[in-house]
């Protein structure tokens, strides 16, 4: 491996990095730049699969769009491979947070997502994407006593509510 397939890597690992970010801030346009035009996703385990990055980001905003809809997706330990001098694929460990406050409800899981990059202008992209499960949990959190969100990036500018000790 060489200095420029670090780089090219680290600028791989950039463009996943980017798409978690926009995904948790639901900035959909944003995250539409993450993708190539004609890339395929096949989210838990292929239960959600698409074709296109439009297709993909109107399922992203509609599933996730919600100011109810709290998530957090931690990418770790990638696994990249540069293919050739255009193209790469990479293999991630998740780990997910959702808290949906209208359903009252708090998911987490892991998975691992199997992705292919493609090198566009310049610019790395995701040309298709995926996860598997490796576990998922749903919790009611009216189950919880004394349990409340106290802060939210939408409802108060990812201000905490607590009052200052």
């Amino acid at each position: 491996m060489t200095p420029e397939d670090l780089v090219e890597i680290e600028a791989i690992k950039r463009v996943k990095y980017r798409y978690t970010r926009c995904l948790d801030q639901k900035l959909w346009d944003e995250i539409g730049e993450c993708f190539t035009a004609d890339a395929v996703a096949a989210y838990s385990g292929g239960a959600y699969s698409f074709e296109g990055r439009d297709a993909i980001v109107d399922f992203l905003r509609r599933s996730m769009g919600a100011e109810t809809f709290h998530s957090s997706h931690r990418m770790h330990q990638p696994e990249i491979d540069l293919i050739s001098p255009t193209t790469a694929r990479g293999i991630w460990a998740l780990e997910d947070t959702v808290i949906e406050t209208q359903w009252q409800i708090t998911i987490r899981g892991a998975a691992f997502y199997n992705d292919e990059y493609v090198k566009d202008n310049g610019q790395w992209r995701i040309s298709r994407t995926g996860y598997r499960r490796s576990f998922e949990e749903l919790q009611p959190r009216a189950e919880v006593t004394g349990l409340r969100l106290t802060a939210s990036w939408w409802a108060t500018d990812g201000r905490s509510e607590l009052p200052a000790g």
